[in-house]
């Protein structure tokens, strides 16, 4: 949310100035006032309406309660709803994990297999010149 200690001077110096010239400095006080009143009734209106549907709802609720999904999952279900909804969503990231795992595993084996087949020296060339094959030694 946008507060003041995410204004440096810089900024603060840029919205004076801006200030003064789109109001000038003789209705700045006052339009800065009128702007102050403007925030405090919004923030009245605000609470005025997070207090009126606390006590039509019978709970507390704060002002990040009423996001939607916040709500549901606070005032509407019961831990069980959402344990029954979350359930078949946990099944299913359990085996997408175990499969990625799998195949992290298979790869890593690979992977070993072929450093350990680079790393063996080939075979020796046989006296004769050629290659030693099976048919060779029969």
């Amino acid at each position: 949310m946008f507060g003041l200690e995410n204004l440096n001077s810089w900024h603060l110096l840029v919205l004076a100035l801006l200030g003064i010239f789109i109001f000038g400095p003789d209705r700045l006080p006052k339009a800065i006032a009128d702007g102050v009143r403007m925030l405090r009734n919004v923030r009245n209106m605000a609470r005025n309406a997070t207090s009126d549907l606390s006590r039509e709802l019978g709970t507390e609720i704060t002002l990040e309660d009423l996001h939607p999904k916040a709500l549901l999952r606070k005032h509407l279900l019961s831990e069980e709803d959402e344990q029954a909804l979350r359930r078949p969503l946990e099944e299913i990231y359990r085996d997408v994990k175990n499969d990625v795992t799998g195949i992290g595993s298979e790869a890593r084996g690979v992977a070993d297999d072929l450093k350990s087949a680079a790393s063996t020296p080939a075979p020796a060339p046989s006296p004769n010149g050629r290659r030693h094959t099976f048919d060779d030694a029969t």
